[in-house]
C-alpha cells in the first residue's frame, strides 16, 4: 500500500524503520514542527523528521493537521492508509477521511485500558504486571476506535517507563506493518473496544510527580520508575530539588529503620523510608547536573544520617 507515516519522538522511529523494509511504500511523513529545546533554547527537528530526510522522504510539518496546505497536498499523495505513532496532533474528521483504510494508529496500552497521552507511565504507577501495544483505526474520539490486533509486554520489577517503552516501540513496530499487511490482504476487520475496563492516562506533568514518602513503600518505588526518565520524579533536599530515576524495593534488613523521606546511606547504597518500608535509590539527578549512581551522589553530598526529603 501507499501509506503516509505520522510520528514525532524516538518512540516512533522502530515503526518508520519497519515500514520503510516492508513491502509498503512510504510516500510521504507528517511530523510536529521544529520545537526549542535544551538550556539554549534552540530549534531542532523531530527524531522522526531526521530520520525521514535520511531516507529521502518527502516531510511534512503543518502546524496544525487541519492547515489547508497540508490537507490539500494530503489529498494529492492519495495514501492507502496512515499508519501513525505518538504523532502529538489531534486529526481532525476530514482528514480522517483521506486514505481508503484510514489512519491505523500504534497505542502503548491495551486497549481500553490506559486511553491518552502517557498510557505506559501509568501503567507502571498503577502497579500493572503486564501492558502492551495496540493497532486501532483512529477515529473522534480519545483512543477509542476499533482494534486491529494488540502484542502483550511483562512488566518487570526494575522496570521504568523509559525501558518499557522501547521494548513496546520495537515489538509494536512489528504489530503496525503486520496490521498493514492484513489490511492489504483484506484479512483483518477491527473489533469494536468493549465498554468495560476504560482507564485514562493523562498527559504527566512535573508538578504531578513530586514524591510522597508517607504513602507505602511500593507506590514510592512504582511513582519514581513511572515518571522516569520524564518528567522525572522529584524531592527537596537542602533547598534543591533532586530528580529520582531508578528504584527498587529494599529489604529492611541491615537497614536502620526510617521515617518517611528518611535518608541512609552506606558506601554502595542509598536507602529512603516510606510508609511502612524501605525503598532503595539507584540513579538520580541533582539539578544541574548529569544522572549518576545513588551512592556516588550521596558520598559527594556528605549525606549526614537522619537528613530527610522535604526540607
Amino acid at each position: 500500500m501507499r501509506v503516509v507515516f505520522a510520528g514525532t519522538p524516538e518512540a516512533a522511529l522502530p515503526s518508520l524503520r519497519a515500514l520503510l523494509d516492508s513491502a509498503h511504500e512510504v510516500v510521504a511523513v507528517v511530523t510536529r514542527p521544529e520545537a526549542r529545546q535544551g538550556r539554549g533554547r534552540k530549534t531542532s527537528p523531530s527524531p522522526v523528521h531526521e530520520l525521514a530526510l535520511e531516507a529521502g522522504l518527502e516531510v511534512l510539518t503543518p502546524t496544525k493537521p487541519s492547515d489547508d496546505d497540508f490537507v490539500a497536498r494530503l489529498r494529492e499523495l492519495e495514501p492507502d492508509a496512515a499508519p501513525i505513532v505518538a504523532y502529538g496532533g489531534l486529526i481532525p474528521p476530514s482528514v480522517l477521511a483521506i486514505p481508503r483504510h484510514g489512519w491505523i494508529n500504534l497505542h502503548f496500552s491495551l486497549l481500553p485500558a490506559w486511553r491518552g497521552a502517557a498510557p505506559v507511565q501509568h501503567a507502571l504507577m498503577a502497579g500493572d504486571d503486564v501492558t502492551g501495544a495496540s493497532t486501532f483505526l483512529l477515529e473522534e474520539g480519545l483512543d477509542t476506535g476499533p482494534v486491529f490486533g494488540t502484542m502483550t509486554e511483562a512488566i518487570g520489577p526494575t522496570d521504568t517507563s523509559g525501558d518499557l517503552l522501547t521494548r513496546l516501540a520495537e515489538g509494536g513496530a512489528s504489530l503496525l506493518v503486520s496490521t498493514l499487511d492484513a489490511l492489504a490482504n483484506g484479512d483483518v476487520t477491527p473489533i469494536p473496544q468493549p465498554r468495560d475496563g476504560v482507564s485514562l492516562a493523562p498527559k504527566i506533568h512535573v508538578d504531578d510527580v513530586r514524591l510522597d514518602f508517607s504513602v507505602p513503600a511500593f507506590a514510592v518505588d512504582r511513582r519514581i520508575r513511572g515518571a522516569s526518565p520524564a518528567p522525572g520524579g522529584w524531592a527537596m533536599l537542602r533547598g534543591e530539588r533532586v530528580k529520582l530515576l531508578r528504584s527498587r524495593l529494599a529489604d529492611a534488613d541491615g537497614c536502620p529503620p526510617l521515617t518517611p523521606g528518611e535518608l541512609h546511606a552506606t558506601k554502595k547504597q542509598v536507602f529512603a523510608g516510606a510508609l511502612g518500608g524501605v525503598v532503595e535509590l539507584l540513579e538520580v539527578q541533582p539539578h544541574g547536573k548529569k544522572v549518576m549512581r545513588a551512592a556516588d551522589w550521596a558520598r559527594g553530598l556528605r549525606l549526614n544520617e537522619g537528613e530527610s526529603f522535604g526540607e
